[in-house]
């Protein structure tokens, strides 16, 4: 599934997309905030792109389809907080180069409605942390409220605490 917007491409990741998200990914700001430790070479974003990345509903957010970030959908029992069996959950980050611009939003949207439209999905979690203003900025903008507090612990073996959001479809 290949899915668009105004200024970007949101398609399945390839292998050669490697060597872009080691760009992005090795960056300390990136991961960390989002529950990942930073790659720490190609070889390592190579795996990811082919066990994580290669989920259903995961992709790959691109101009001129280089590949600037992520977006996707997990899918019980491979979401990170237990939302009900039939639960999902949204995650996405994107290249620190890009921040500022709107971008993951739009990337978001357009996943929000193929959930709601093409996956008949009514409702949709998502979490962050309370320190990542910018990722709940990006929730509140996409129309999600606020669920509950949580504790999460990341791929470090850190605790954190966490805000969940959740968004419903609405019925035309």
């Amino acid at each position: 599934m290949i899915l668009k917007t105004e200024r970007l491409v949101l398609r399945p990741w390839k292998e050669s997309d490697a060597e872009c998200l080691y760009h992005f990914a090795k960056n300390p700001k990136i991961g960390p905030i989002a529950g990942w430790p930073p790659h720490k070479s190609v070889d390592e974003s190579l795996e990811i792109i082919k066990t994580v990345f290669s989920k259903r509903e995961t992709y790959a957010i691109t101009i001129d389809d280089n590949a600037i970030g992520c977006v996707g959908l997990l899918f019980y029992p491979h979401t990170n907080h237990y939302w009900g069996e039939d639960g999902v959950e949204l995650g996405y980050w994107i290249g620190e180069e890009y921040w500022g611009q709107g971008l993951v939003a739009e990337a978001c949207e357009e996943l929000i409605k193929h959930t709601f439209e093409d996956l008949n999905i009514n409702k949709i979690h998502a979490s962050c942390r309370y320190e990542n203003h910018q990722s709940r900025r990006v929730l509140e903008k996409l129309g999600f409220k606020y669920y509950c507090d949580m504790k999460n612990t990341d791929l470090s073996g850190n605790e954190t605490q966490e805000m969940a959001m959740f968004l419903e479809k609405q019925e035309k």
